[in-house]
């Protein structure tokens, strides 16, 4: 039986049979013309790239933004509240593009009004402050907020105002009101005018469920109840996600509010949205604020304002982002010029939907165990039930969810763009993974906060994998998406099918390139000469072949002040045997985030780490910093550094050697900020020479900056628990948690992302080596060496230990006379997939990482100084014995899975 899942599991549906016979044929693209050169046309910047984060963000077309463009160059538009030419030109354009909007959701003026806010969230907020609550009181029951729990938190954030004036608010369970919809409640008593408001939207950005339009007129009309409370009902449909995708008719579901987001139909503009009012409901908002452009007249010296008499008016406050209104209408033409409307792109992107779940659910282990939990309320069988949004986890052959972190850093390796987390929907993640909301709060305990990477906590998710379509998607999106789920779940070698388009598409094949990632943004600043940088004795640093010769000075001592125990007084801890096989076997520092490695055979120490490990970095022409995720031929540029005359010389083939002054010139030095991982840090840039050196090399505009001498940038925590009660005292007491401080110095950073030092074993790296080549099942030659795997993890310090991963039970180490805290594994990004020496890509390190390890992609140990006096120079060297100290806990080694740790990213 085992057998027959597995082969059932490689059968993969092709186009055509994914499909229900009986159903009716669905669209697949837009006509006659074919997708692939519409994409190719319009949207060319996605050569390479699979995006399937349209739920997110879709994207706007080439020619959506040239005619944008045309028609700003050949126009003037003036501020809309003066009275000139170019401003009666605006008020004109603007009220044109509001009968656009209307037209489009298939209503007029006289029943809709169109608001322009800075977004559908605050359109939401809008609503929660004019709508004409009545407290709770002596006389009164008061006004009811309910909302469904399949929200967005822009919807759930609004009971913070209705709680503020002591309204009732009333979280609704999707399952409560489908099973209240059977009952078909009966009418109100229509002589209660108290008003309430019930909002749930019409597709869940989670699921891309499609809730009935119906309960718009149900609900008002009191045939369906949110609760039981006599009133007058009105309805809030959050139509953000669901408009991106589908056609919306106000004229048969009236609903009095809809708040709208542009940037999610079209692309272009981000940061304006609507709210479109239903003209019998707009007299009742109140409004208490009022801005420029929004009074008939008023007084300064008395309270005398008059509104305007117009709705819109009313409500935007100050001058409107009009250039960015005038935009909507070629985001509205070129759409319909493109796909013939949204009933086309509504067929078109649940064609993909449909096609990609049935693919999906299809995918079995050869032991019969599902690939992938998908979460959905529907089958996909509709349109109008299921919009193209799939949620799901990925599973190993035992049913284990595999964290969603995890499957995003696979995915970039095959230039897939997804979204993971909860999706700003805690109530359905929640209810579609099982989430407690006493889980909920240990999570956060835990210091798991919305939107990080903390994707597993004791074996539990905490969010999931998103991917959905937008008008401009095409099979090779869902090809490519689904031949690297195949390739990294079912290691398929090429002898695995992928669905293959029905022959009448046109549309197979799968784009491949280069990941894309987020990196950091940077610019400048200052640093100044330490006293090690002239003590260093008789050492040679090198890097590959070259040598570089330090000056030859007396060899001073580490004087290291004991506040602690030493390993010796802990002699219970010492690992058995510790004395003779631990030493140190290679010292790296990277002057350069993300650039090639510096071997060193002995080097000075600072109290950052190893001196100018990672001091500069290379920003582009924006100051972000570049990371080899998003430009792999970083790891092409060599630094060395020559302490004696104080200059790093960088090389790199194909271009004249180049030197750089290790320290700033004070005098002409501009300081600026600059940010590496969510810290501010004070830079400065290197000159225009090296700047134009690397432009050169990279083929674009960029920088070399170095981190001030003046910059202080802290660790984020010392030990254990400290990070989670960091978070905690944001919000409670300090006096609650002084019980729980921990003894330690606080570390301090260069432009590392996480620690002062990196530490990994040659043991680990050998086990990982031996895994990476038996896996070859067609007796190939070694796919990695030695050499190329350990550059990949871009450690400080290598060790040769005894056994693989035991530097995980480790809670503090001595080499020589320098002491160390062991903080905790170090959970691996994209970047190991990278060759050191050729830039090269290949994700076989991550997947068997990732394989090979029960939870997290752990490998390597983070380290910090647990005490450091640099009164007198200190060093690192090679061949230093290394004296580990065990945690107490050795059966429970493993850290718990609420330590978070970030992505080494350099």
């Amino acid at each position: 039986m085992a057998g027959a899942a597995a082969e059932s599991g490689r059968e993969l549906w092709t186009f055509a049979g994914s499909r229900d016979p009986s159903a009716p044929r669905l669209a697949y693209g837009y006509g006659p013309g074919s997708l692939r050169e519409l994409r190719a046309r319009e949207f060319s910047r996605l050569a390479g790239t699979v995006y399937l984060d349209h739920a997110g963000a879709t994207l706007f077309s080439q020619s959506q933004l040239e005619s944008f463009t045309s028609d700003l160059m050949e126009n003037t538009y003036g501020n809309p509240h003066s009275q000139n030419i170019s401003s009666k030109l605006t008020h004109d354009t603007v009220e044109q593009v509001r009968y656009r909007i209307l037209a489009h959701f298939h209503t007029t003026a006289e029943d809709y009004t169109v608001i322009f806010t800075a977004g559908s969230t605050a359109a939401l907020k809008l609503v929660a402050e004019a709508f004409p609550w009545v407290s709770q009181g002596p006389e009164s029951s008061g006004s009811r907020f309910c909302y469904l729990t399949d929200s967005h938190t822009s919807v759930v954030g609004m009971r913070n105002v209705t709680m503020a004036i002591n309204v009732i608010s009333t979280p609704v369970r999707p399952e409560d009101l489908w099973s209240a919809e059977e009952r078909s409640a009966s009418a109100s008593n229509p002589d209660c005018q108290l008003p309430h408001l019930f909002c749930y939207p019409a597709q869940s950005n989670f699921s891309g469920v499609r809730y009935p339009l119906s309960w718009i007129e149900e609900v008002k009309s009191g045939r369906l109840h949110p609760v039981s409370t006599p009133g007058k009902w009105f309805v809030l449909l959050d139509a953000a996600s669901y408009v991106s995708t589908s056609p919306l008719d106000l004229s048969a579901h009236q609903a009095d509010f809809v708040p709208i987001s542009f940037y999610k139909i079209f692309g272009f503009p981000t940061g304006l949205g609507a709210l479109l009012v239903h003209n019998r409901a707009a007299p009742l908002l109140r409004k208490t604020y009022f801005g420029g452009g929004t009074a008939s007249a008023y007084l300064a010296g008395e309270d005398f304002y008059i509104p305007r008499q117009s709705v819109a008016q009313r409500f935007e406050d100050g001058t409107i982002s009009f250039l960015d209104v005038i935009a909507l209408k070629h985001g509205f033409d070129t759409l319909e010029r493109l796909t013939g409307g949204m009933e086309n792109i509504k067929q078109h992107t649940f064609t993909l939907a449909q096609y990609t779940y049935v693919a999906l659910s299809s995918l079995q282990y050869p032991n019969g165990a599902p690939v992938v939990r998908i979460y959905s309320d529907s089958e996909f069988s509709s349109p109008e039930v299921q919009g193209p949004i799939i949620n799901f986890n990925v599973l190993d052959d035992k049913g284990n969810i595999i964290g969603y972190s995890q499957v995003d850093k696979m995915a970039s390796l095959y230039n897939i763009h997804l979204r993971t987390g909860c999706f700003c929907n805690t109530g359905a993640c929640q209810r579609h993974l099982g989430i407690s909301n006493e889980m909920v709060r240990k999570h956060f305990q835990a210091g798991h906060v919305c939107g990080d990477n903390m994707d597993l906590i004791d074996g539990q998710p905490t969010g999931s994998v998103r991917i959905s379509f937008g008008y401009m998607s095409t099979l090779d999106d869902v090809q490519a998406f689904l031949r690297f789920i195949i390739d990294t779940r079912l290691h398929s070698s090429g002898d695995w099918p992928v669905p293959q388009a029905h022959a009448d598409t046109g549309e197979t094949g799968a784009p491949s390139a280069d990941s894309q990632a987020d990196v950091i943004p940077a610019v400048m600043g200052r640093r100044s000469l330490s006293p090690q940088e002239d003590a260093l004795t008789g050492s040679r640093v090198w890097n590959n072949s070259s040598t570089v010769n330090a000056v030859p000075v007396a060899p001073p001592v580490c004087d290291v002040a004991r506040t602690q125990p030493t390993p010796s007084e802990k002699a219970a801890g010492v690992l058995e045997g510790a004395l003779g096989p631990h030493v140190v076997t290679n010292l790296y520092l990277y002057p350069i985030k993300s650039c090639a490695a510096f071997e060193v055979t002995r080097w000075p120490v600072g109290n950052q780490g190893l001196l100018y490990d990672r001091s500069w970095m290379v920003v582009n022409h924006n100051g972000v910093c570049l990371s080899q995720k998003q430009e792999p031929r970083l790891c092409l540029i060599q630094p060395f550094i020559d302490l004696r005359q104080r200059i790093m010389v960088i090389k790199a083939k194909g271009m004249e050697p180049i030197e750089v002054p290790l320290e700033e010139n004070s005098e002409r030095t501009q300081i600026r900020q600059s940010r590496v991982c969510a810290d501010r840090v004070s830079t400065y840039d290197c000159g225009e020479k090296i700047s134009s050196w690397l432009s050169t090399f990279f083929g674009r505009p960029c920088h070399l900056i170095k981190q001030s001498s003046n910059s202080q940038r802290n660790a984020k925590k010392k030990h254990g628990k400290a990070s989670r009660i960091s978070i905690l005292q944001h919000f409670f007491k300090p006096q609650q948690f002084e019980s729980h401080q921990l003894p330690g110095t606080m570390a301090t950073l260069s432009l590392v992302n996480e620690a002062q030092y990196l530490l990994i074993n040659t043991s680990s790296i050998l086990e990982l080596h031996r895994q990476l080549n038996t896996s070859d099942e067609n007796g190939k030659e070694e796919l990695f060496s030695l050499k190329d795997l350990s550059l990949r993890f871009r450690a400080n310090i290598i060790i040769n230990g005894k056994r693989a991963f035991e530097e995980e039970k480790w809670d503090e180490i001595s080499i020589g006379s320098l002491r160390f805290q062991v903080l905790g594994p170090c959970h691996r990004c994209q970047m190991i997939c990278i060759d050191q020496q050729t830039g090269q890509r290949n994700q076989h390190v991550f997947q068997k990482l990732s394989e090979s390890r029960e939870t997290k992609v752990n490998f390597g140990m983070y380290l910090m100084h647990a005490s450091l006096d640099l009164s007198s120079p200190c060093f690192l060297s090679v061949g230093s014995q290394v004296l580990p100290v065990l945690k107490e806990n050795v059966e429970g080694h493993d850290l718990p899975a609420s330590e978070k740790h970030q992505d080494v990213t350099s």
